[in-house]
């Protein structure tokens, strides 16, 4: 949904952001259109087409209705001055008066049954397209979101569009074509003088209520910033639970929640208080109209230019317009309030992916054996937040080579290995994988080929099956299992009494942190990736369980590229190189040997460890 705003300037996060979000109406009603003609509900144009004609005749009948009931008491005040009694024509019109409402009663349940999909759809397209928009962001805007704030921007937002299709479609225009209506009713069977009280009624109560809806927009805005924020603090909280219990913080996270609270309660309490202010002063504008309107045509029938009828039909006119009038300042707050809740998803989706496939990218090469060549060729990265990224590196992975990086914290290891799956792009130089620039590759075929074992490995909410099966969504149940195997899960697993069946919880928090790192390498090694990057993949693992995945790492090894983060260098002393970082340059490279021949830095490491153990 490609909504218009004024221009882009502000950097959000590393990412470009609009400096604001003013809004067009007209435009950004036309990108809504556009957004309901992308929902692919059934029988979508039938369905516009049949709810949009149900409501002109709901309101036609709704306007027709009074005339017909003061033409029938016209009618039967003549019968009985004439001393006759009740007639068929007052029983006819009666009835066709009854009958009106209720078509206009009805049309608006029977229009909402046909168009909910359509609305529905419509929702659920723009909660899928900003979805999709927010997981194709950098890491670094996800490091430095609040998951509870950035769900409820995409839930706020594409709700925000229903609001705005039932407001807009169904009530606005609605409204405007009943006013045109009553007016051409009143200016006909009444006068011109009935037509314009109502219309300067109407003027001065739509600009009162707009000019009170604006005024109202800062409360609305600073209510949902408080929203956000007691949302974020809440599932930070319960996420990261065991952190809270840990260090004793119950009292001061729940002090944190309840000062958030009190923020919500005054910009809930100030946002109400100026609605029943906008509310006392529409109910004020149009009693004053009706009492107008009422003396007027009491006046008019007192001197026999109007019929007893007519009074009735004024009133009731008046009372059928002023109910969905009434409505308009409704909507309109509804409208401005859904601009409110959809600003913050319109920045959303107006920040620029910093990582996407170039218009010429192309998929890999066939595998050719031992894995994929990976080259850094004068690759520099600096963080935002960083004085130092990687700085001129360059070296090479052959083929099923297995390269290991070793360093103190800091060093750039993080970041070669987020370069190496093109998370980031490098600010020079290129990263190669087969000879060809990642930047030139699809990013589906990238991920295909290459897989991580992180150090803190996440997991899903669901269970041990999905969590492995996650890599590869057609895998069959031998397949799964035979990962879950060669990651030394198997003993594990059958011990379960729902075996694979088991669910993991929040973040995988039910599992030890070895048995997560477990699963991360069963899920990598379910991938079959043509590199495997392993980062501390084993550091959770005590002495026994290490060793026995440091087997089967060597095993699964064959046919792959390599590529470590070590901090115990006992784990890559078979590594065909091993490269040494500091600040973000590579100090020294070698083999095993080669390096504790240099009695570098990597030697002086090796002999700390050493005397550790």
């Amino acid at each position: 949904m490609a909504f218009h705003h004024p221009g882009m300037s502000a950097h959000y996060h590393g990412q470009t952001a609009p400096a604001s979000a003013t809004f067009n109406f007209w435009t950004s009603m036309a990108d809504l259109g556009r957004l309901v003609m992308r929902s692919r509900a059934s029988h979508l144009r039938l369905r516009i087409g049949v709810a949009l004609g149900l409501v002109f005749v709901g309101k036609l009948a709704g306007v027709w209705a009074p005339v017909v009931l003061g033409d029938s008491i016209s009618r039967l005040s003549q019968s009985v001055g004439g001393g006759h009694g009740l007639n068929a024509s007052y029983v006819t019109g009666a009835l066709a008066y009854a009958g009106l409402l209720l078509v206009a009663a009805w049309i608006p349940f029977v229009r909402d049954a046909i168009f909910a999909r359509v609305s529905q759809a419509t929702m659920a397209m723009a909660a899928v397209e900003t979805f999709r928009h927010a997981l194709g962001l950098s890491l670094d805007f996800h490091q430095s979101k609040q998951m509870g704030a950035l769900s409820r921007i995409i839930d706020r937002g594409s709700r925000s569009t229903d609001f705005l299709i039932r407001s807009v479609v169904f009530n606005i225009g609605p409204t405007a074509v009943e006013l045109l209506l009553a007016m051409g009713v009143m200016a006909t069977r009444l006068n011109w003088k009935f037509a314009l009280t109502t219309f300067v009624t109407i003027v001065i109560y739509t600009v009162v209520t707009f000019r009170i809806t604006d005024w109202r927009l800062s409360h609305r805005r600073e209510l949902n910033e408080a929203d956000s924020r007691v949302a974020g603090l809440s599932v930070d909280a319960l996420i990261n639970y065991e952190t809270v219990k840990t260090f004793g913080s119950e009292e001061r996270t729940v002090e944190n929640y309840r000062k958030a609270m009190d923020v919500y309660v005054d910009a809930s309490v100030q946002a109400n208080t100026s609605l029943n202010l906008l509310n006392a002063s529409q109910a004020l504008i149009l009693n004053i109209g009706l009492a107008i309107m009422t003396v007027m045509v009491g006046m008019a029938v007192s001197r026999q230019e109007m019929r007893i009828g007519d009074i009735t039909m004024a009133i009731f006119l008046l009372r059928g317009l002023y109910q969905p009038l009434g409505m308009l300042g409704f909507n309109y707050r509804e409208i401005r309030q859904a601009f409110i809740d959809m600003e913050q998803m319109i920045q959303l989706r107006a920040i620029a992916p910093d990582i996407t496939d170039a218009a010429d990218a192309r998929d890999l090469p066939p595998i050719a054996g031992q894995g994929a060549s990976v080259a850094f060729e004068h690759v520099a990265f600096q963080h935002d937040a960083r004085s130092v990224g990687l700085n001129d590196v360059s070296f090479e992975i052959p083929p099923g080579a297995t390269t290991a990086l070793v360093g103190p914290s800091g060093a750039g290891k993080t970041t070669a290995v987020r370069l190496a799956m093109r998370l980031i792009d490098p600010k020079a130089g290129r990263v190669l994988i087969d000879g060809i620039d990642m930047r030139q590759v699809k990013q589906q075929a990238l991920r295909g080929a290459v897989a991580l074992v992180p150090q803190d490995v996440a997991l899903f909410n669901d269970t041990l099956y999905a969590n492995i099966a996650f890599a590869r969504p057609g895998a069959g149940n031998d397949d799964v299992r035979a990962a879950a195997d060669a990651a030394e899960l198997g003993p594990f697993i059958d011990g379960l009494p729902k075996g694979m069946s088991t669910m993991v919880g929040e973040r995988g928090l039910k599992l030890s942190g070895g048995e997560r790192q477990r699963v991360g390498i069963a899920r990598a090694l379910l991938a079959n990736p043509r590199v495997l990057i392993l980062d501390e993949a084993t550091s959770a693992l005590d002495g026994p369980t290490e060793a026995a995945i440091q087997e089967t790492l060597r095993k699964v090894k064959a046919g792959r590229t390599t590529l470590v983060i070590a901090h115990r260098l006992s784990t890559i002393v078979d590594a065909d190189q091993i490269l040494v970082l500091r600040r973000g340059k590579i100090v020294e490279r070698g083999t095993h040997a080669e390096l504790l021949a240099k009695t570098g830095e990597y030697a002086a490491l090796w002999r700390r460890q050493t005397r550790e153990t």
